[in-house]
């Protein structure tokens, strides 16, 4: 009878736990900050994430609140505190300039959880309500550097490059580490394939100005690109591609409805799995990581769907081989052992220093070398490969 009673015991807590759980999602509520909105490529990966999120998760409409325009300045920190007035457990911001601001907020509303897309202070911070979370975008975009090596051998072959050598043109928005580990690692996906290419840079100076980034694509092909690439918010450098008829890997989704002809793929962040576990984590009343990475393996790290009337023939299969021995382990991204994959100033890169625990001085304080690899976003969530690397030439520089 004790057993019994035990049992019946055990089950009834079981279900007043389940009970407990749902009511807490039905009080779920997530603020999301953005610094664009729908028009912004970047910005609306993140709307797509959470309201892909919320439907997979079964929250209500009114669950999400979403704020756009939101600039890299105190306005962050005061729509912050607006959400928590409006009852957000989870609030939300997609810039790295927000960053500073998030913190303010999270330490004036020490029950309200507070995360942030591109960061890099959480793990230094002390705070047990600020999170950063960002993904392993590098294998992503190497893979679509692998789609653009294929495109250029086969322009090489046509008898088709505008000079002697394959040359990418990149539209980067400023010279941060993030910037600069998504274009290295789109470099050598090409140069994986393509051993020849080397690779300009012109920088925006802003995350999102149509106008900056179709000139700057302009310049680029102007100076012997035969294939553009980007990280930039706009649509920019997909229509000077289109309207140049010079091949394109965008950022962020597919532009081939616009750019039919020259998208090839894209490489993105899905944030959807981030939300997911940002709400899961609240709801079972468990801690957030300081420093998250979503990779190819939790669903965060995609690419589009191959336009396959711009790609070179066989780029769907090579993506897929190249993705599993990234999965594998047996491919690295930023691999230091073989010789002549990435040098500096003709040198192996066998060591380096990375800015880790940022500071206002951007002191180099962590090893990142070992293994015969650099590794990246292990020790925080945000990239931190800065390395100016042999084959790439920066245009110019905006910080």
């Amino acid at each position: 009878m004790k057993k019994i009673l035990a049992l019946v015991l055990a089950l009834v807590m079981c279900l007043c736990v389940v009970s407990s759980l749902a009511t807490e999602k039905e009080d779920i509520k997530i603020g999301v900050i953005l610094l664009h909105d729908e028009d912004s490529t970047y910005d609306l990966n993140f709307i797509n994430g959470v309201k892909d999120a919320a439907a997979n998760l079964g929250l209500a409409e009114d669950q999400v609140i979403i704020v756009r325009n939101i600039p890299e300045s105190n306005e962050c920190y005061e729509a912050a505190m607006d959400l928590v007035d409006e009852g957000c457990q989870i609030i939300f911001a997609d810039s790295f300039g927000h960053e500073d601001f998030m913190i303010k907020a999270a330490k004036e509303a020490p029950e309200v959880q507070f995360c942030h897309a591109t960061g890099t202070k959480a793990h230094t911070e002390g705070l047990d309500n600020f999170h950063n979370a960002f993904a392993s975008i590098y294998e992503g975009r190497y893979l679509a550097g692998v789609a653009a090596g294929l495109k250029l051998n086969e322009i090489k072959e046509a008898g088709k490059l505008k000079g002697e050598v394959p040359v990418m043109g990149y539209v980067g928005a400023f010279t941060y580490a993030e910037v600069v580990s998504g274009y290295s690692s789109f470099y050598l996906g090409a140069k994986s394939v393509c051993p020849d290419v080397v690779m300009n840079v012109q920088f925006t100076g802003s995350w999102y100005d149509e106008i900056a980034e179709k000139n700057a694509a302009e310049a680029l092909i102007a100076g012997g690109a035969d294939l553009i690439s980007q990280h930039a918010d706009s649509m920019g450098a997909p229509t000077a591609c289109e309207n140049a008829g010079i091949p394109d890997v965008s950022y962020n989704g597919s532009t081939v409805a616009n750019c039919p002809n020259t998208f090839i793929v894209a490489s993105r962040i899905d944030w959807a799995p981030y939300f997911e576990y940002l709400v899961n984590q609240t709801i079972a009343g468990e801690a957030i990581a300081k420093d998250w990475t979503g990779t190819i393996e939790t669903g965060s790290v995609k690419l589009t769907d191959v336009n396959e009337a711009a790609a070179a023939a066989g780029t769907v299969e090579k993506i897929e081989e190249v993705k599993a021995e990234l999965l594998a382990g047996t491919r690295k991204v930023f691999d230091t052992a073989t010789e002549g994959f990435i040098t500096v100033g003709g040198a192996a890169l066998d060591s380096y220093m990375a800015d880790v625990d940022t500071d206002p001085a951007y002191t180099p304080d962590t090893e990142v070398v070992s293994d015969g690899f650099f590794h990246e976003s292990e020790y925080r969530s945000a990239p931190y490969f800065d390395v100016q690397i042999d084959g790439i030439t920066l245009v110019n520089q905006m910080y």
